[in-house]
């Protein structure tokens, strides 16, 4: 009997220390892993080139998982809960309902640098921007001067939308949108764009990959959006186009899950995406760097900042936007 107890105890003590070690590797593995939206993570995003030099940088290992917008990624971390993988969350749009409890809260040691950092939130800027419709001057179409001429039968087909529902830009929008009509005559906006549209496409990638194949001289995107073809194809033919009505500015945050092993790591990632990061966020993503002392390339003088920004002061209650959305799906897809 004593000898059983003996060998049923080192088999308790073996299986305890096997277990340990395996949880001690688990918090110590060198690797964390990010989940951002597909243009970042993709070939000509800045994913991939920013994972690497970090690695060289750190030796620590970044696994990018791609998702198809802002928003699935999003809906896949709160399915996914407390069993999600992801150490970091990047791409989440301020125009998104976020479950900020799901995110640990640190400070950044450039917080005072950093363009719509609010010491209260969990979630990090890395980056911001202004919606608005690229032009292709070449294409013969007429230069619409607004949101309200776009409704025009002269834009029949000429107009690549996005939908709100599946991506943050088709979000941001209709957010526009509504900021700039009213509730009703937004709707009735979109209803009358739904006509015109040549299509109204899930993600952003999708759509701008049709407007630069030709299918369409007008996009939904970013006033920073004609950067990458002056920067990257010497091509000075897309235009952003200022409208009479204003714009709407929008701030990308990156957070770390509470569920993350490897926080230390993470903010390590965050702190490398916020200082050295920010030049190739600036060019390979496209928009305007968070950090206020990142030092642009000639050919952000491509990028529009509107005069008018429409939502400079106010931000959107997050418990209207499903409302919104519900009413824009009445107006456009009946």
């Amino acid at each position: 009997m004593k000898k059983t107890i003996i060998i049923l105890s080192l088999f308790i003590i073996l299986v305890f220390s096997v277990f340990a070690k395996g949880n001690s590797e688990k918090v110590k593995t060198n690797e964390i892993t990010v989940y951002a939206y597909d243009s970042f993570t993709s070939d000509w995003g800045p994913g991939a080139d920013l994972a690497a030099a970090f690695e060289e940088k750190t030796g620590i290992k970044v696994n990018l998982i791609g998702f198809d917008g802002a928003l699935e990624m999003l809906a896949q971390v709160t399915f996914e809960g407390s069993t999600c993988e992801a150490d970091i969350v990047l791409g989440i749009a301020d125009t998104m309902t976020v479950d900020t409890n799901l995110f640990y809260k640190w400070t950044p040691k450039c917080n005072n640098s950093l363009e719509g950092y609010t010491k209260d939130s969990p979630l990090i800027p890395f980056d911001y921007g202004v919606f608005a419709f690229i032009y292709n001057s070449k294409s013969g179409s007429p230069r619409p001067a607004s949101l309200a001429e776009l409704t025009s039968s002269k834009y029949k087909n000429q107009v690549i939308l996005i939908d709100p529902r599946t991506s943050s830009v088709g979000l941001g929008a209709l957010l526009w949108s509504v900021n700039v009509f009213g509730e009703e005559k937004a709707m009735q906006w979109w209803s009358d764009m739904a006509q015109n549209a040549l299509t109204i496409s899930n993600s952003w990638s999708n759509a701008y990959g049709l407007f630069t194949e030709g299918e369409a001289p007008l996009v939904l995107s970013y006033t920073t959006s004609p950067v990458y073809h002056a920067l990257y194809e010497d091509n000075r033919d897309y235009v952003a186009l200022e409208f009479s009505e204003g714009h709407y500015m929008t701030t990308e945050y990156m957070g770390i899950l509470k569920t993350s092993d490897n926080k230390e790591k993470a903010k390590e990632f965050c702190e490398f995406i916020l200082t050295e990061g920010q030049s190739r966020i600036a060019t390979d993503n496209t928009m305007f760097p968070a950090n206020r002392n990142t030092v642009l390339p000639e050919a952000f003088e491509a990028a529009l900042m509107p005069s008018i920004i429409v939502n400079k002061n106010t931000k959107t209650d997050t418990s209207e936007i499903d409302r919104y959305i519900d009413l824009w799906t009445k107006a456009v897809v009946r």
